[in-house]
């Protein structure tokens, strides 16, 4: 069997996995948000991609592509947004039937056929990629690694408050105009209904918004013995994860709606119920109803609960009545190994026992 050798030079390392990963992206196919196969470039530990590169990157579109060429140094940080949101999607459904399972673990491609049809999970995945790649490439910009962008040097002077902004404050400005540019070129460029390419802007934008509205003031104190006779502050972005649990917020809360025509012969989207307030620019929308993700469906992108562990005494989603569809579940009997009667010990260390433990395992017929 063939094998990277020891002694290749890192340039053919990174040649290797970008052509493996194109042809990744062949045979899994083509989505709207195909290019978040550029997670594995990231979980792989290529650590710059260059110019060169860009013509073989999985899952890109020309216009993406262009992008890429002129702005390589900043692909890394969208390989890392790509991952991320991965990641986080998988975090935020880990108890729900439709858990962001990948088509292909290793690689990390793409969500399959569940993209393809205008439902919330589709919606959800369309905001969290937009915010992640936002928020990778803003937080590369606060750290330097990018020569193109640095920190916020807009946010100066004294505030209403008394404290002097100082300090690195975020560039979001920077990374929610990349990926508008670089996200939402996929949907202008993507041969789809028009109802279907309103939805997915409009939640790519609700995605970066949530950034945006959501930026944070922290502060550092000045003065004798640390008191706070002077502050410096500064805006920063909130964690990658509050942003996945508000659009989590915003996926249970979604607005179905329809398309419609103005006079002018304008389309666009408006609640399929009438009765409903209309959406605002942060709310996640979507056009159809979603599957009941029980059973494996190629159509729907449904992989099925069989095999997947619930709660016995949950009423919730992740409970083994909802989780299982009624058909039931199996319990295991589990031993496993974990740190028990620790003590602290002067000066300064936790010394733990090993204990054995039998669990019960529940899993969906």
């Amino acid at each position: 069997m063939w094998r990277l050798s020891d002694t290749m030079p890192w340039r053919y390392y990174t040649e290797y996995f970008l052509l493996l990963f194109s042809l990744v992206y062949f045979f899994v196919g083509c989505n709207t948000s195909a290019w978040l196969a550029l997670s594995a470039i990231h979980a792989s530990g290529i650590s710059s991609i260059k110019t060169s590169d860009c013509d073989n990157l999985p899952g890109l579109i020309n216009k993406q592509i262009q992008i890429c060429k002129r702005n390589a140094e900043v692909m890394t940080s969208v390989s890392g947004g790509a991952e991320n949101a991965i990641h986080e999607c998988q975090f935020q459904f880990a108890n729900r039937r439709w858990n962001c399972s990948t088509v292909d673990e290793q690689s990390n491609a793409v969500f399959g056929n569940v993209l393809e049809n205008g439902t919330r999970e589709a919606a959800f995945v369309h905001a969290i990629a937009s915010a992640a790649v936002a928020h990778s490439v803003t937080r590369a910009c606060s750290s330097g690694d990018l020569l193109k962008c640095g920190c916020d040097r807009t946010v100066t002077g004294t505030s209403e408050e008394g404290f002097t902004w100082s300090g690195c404050s975020d560039n979001v400005a920077y990374g929610v105009l990349f990926s508008q540019s670089f996200v939402d070129s996929r949907e202008k460029k993507n041969k789809m209904k028009y109802d279907r390419y309103l939805m997915n802007i409009h939640n790519n934008d609700a995605g970066r918004r949530l950034i945006e509205n959501n930026m944070r003031t922290e502060c550092k104190c000045h003065g004798v013995s640390g008191s706070c006779e002077m502050k410096t502050c500064w805006r920063a972005m909130p964690t990658f994860r509050s942003v996945g649990e508000k659009l989590k917020e915003k996926f249970d809360g979604a607005t179905e709606v329809v398309e419609v025509k103005s006079s002018g012969k304008r389309k666009y989207l408006l609640p399929a119920d009438e009765n409903f307030k209309p959406f605002t620019s942060t709310d996640l929308i979507y056009l159809v109803p979603s599957p009941d993700f029980c059973n494996p469906d190629r159509a729907t992108g449904s992989l099925g609960t069989k095999g997947r562990e619930c709660n016995k005494t949950s009423k919730a989603m992740d409970g083994c009545d909802l989780m299982c569809c009624g058909r039931g579940f199996d319990t295991y009997q589990e031993t496993i190994t974990e740190r028990c009667s620790c003590k602290f010990h002067w000066c300064c260390y936790v010394e733990c026992k090993q204990c054995k433990k039998t669990i019960e395992i529940h899993k969906c017929k």
